[in-house]
């Protein structure tokens, strides 16, 4: 079985001789042909690397981080180890407890309206829903009869609509039944499942995260290099897509901020853009690891956490992000 984390090594290793990103001054320049997909007119408010702290290292030794969301009743981080088939618990700044183990390698997580646990998981090809008690139901594992490809990253909207990617990271599409399109999906409050979008079979539907307004919704198409922004529709749907970035080097997990300005993990840092896809600059990970995901969380949501290959970092921000 393929993971995510097989992925990035590669690119880690092919892009080792990539330039370097310390050159972006977060002057806010245009980012390659960006601009063209964003909010239609709103700038952002303040520049969101100011006053930056620099990433620290807050735990490592894991095979390959994933998936960081913040729980908020329990002032919590929890992420996922995919290769490592768990899901681990951070009480800040550093205790770190085991909070499920065989976790059908779960990848990306996020809360429900409710604040229950919503896991996509590539092992077992499901989004599921950790009910109160401990018990583990399915949310979505199969589109018109056929088991989905391996759900990869969640989003959800404050009326109780789900988001999710589906791309085959994690199976073996030369051995194992798969879709005949990567897409994006959608489960209304009654667990109705919609094909927002059917990406073609060379598209890696990835990391997604909606807009501080719930209108837009990002979605990265890691092997197409490009963020991408729908308009999200008032029943739920999704419309008017369009090109958010094209200068993105693999994007993957994505977070935002309260200015509405877009943080996405790539091969180059945690590249940070405002709300008509204009660059500040990029966020550096130490010792040359790849960010996959990134989580704003802290009792102030000023912490950006990033899992990055063995590792989990953080780093301080002046403005709050959105949990």
């Amino acid at each position: 079985m393929r993971y995510l984390f097989t992925f990035m090594c590669v690119l880690a290793l092919g892009l080792m001789g990539c330039s370097e990103t310390s050159g972006d001054d977060g002057s806010g320049g245009a980012a390659g042909s960006g601009g063209t997909g964003g909010t239609g007119g709103t700038v952002a408010r303040f520049d969101p690397l100011e006053g930056i702290g620099t990433a620290e290292l807050v735990a490592d030794g894991f095979e390959f981080t994933e998936g960081p969301t913040w729980r908020t009743a329990e002032q919590r981080l929890l992420f996922s180890d995919i290769p490592g088939d768990t899901i681990f618990e951070l009480t800040p700044p550093d205790s770190i407890v085991v909070f499920r183990i065989s976790s059908g390698n779960a990848n990306g997580l996020d809360s429900d309206v409710d604040g229950l646990l919503l896991a996509a998981e590539h092992g077992n090809r499901r989004v599921s829903r950790t009910l109160s008690d401990g018990t583990i139901v399915d949310v979505a594992s199969e589109y018109l009869g056929d088991p989905l490809n391996s759900p990869n990253d969640i989003a959800v909207r404050s009326d109780g609509m789900i988001y999710f990617t589906d791309p085959p990271y994690g199976i073996d599409p030369d051995t194992e039944q798969v879709l005949e399109f990567n897409g994006v999906f959608r489960v209304d409050p009654v667990g109705k499942l919609t094909a927002e979008w059917m990406g073609a079979k060379s598209t890696r539907p990835n990391g997604l995260v909606l807009s501080p307004d719930e209108r837009i919704l990002y979605v990265a198409d890691t092997t197409g290099g490009v963020t991408m922004a729908f308009d999200l529709d008032p029943d739920g749907s999704l419309s008017g897509q369009r090109v958010f970035v094209d200068d993105v080097f693999f994007p993957d997990g994505m977070a935002i901020d309260t200015g509405g300005n877009l943080f996405v993990t790539t091969a180059l840092g945690v590249r940070v853009y405002d709300p008509e896809g204009n660059l500040w600059g990029t966020i550096e990970i130490p010792d040359g690891r790849i960010p996959a995901n990134c989580a704003f969380g802290g009792d102030d949501a000023r912490t950006l956490y990033i899992t990055a290959t063995e590792a989990l970092y953080k780093v301080s921000l002046v403005h709050p992000g959105l949990y």
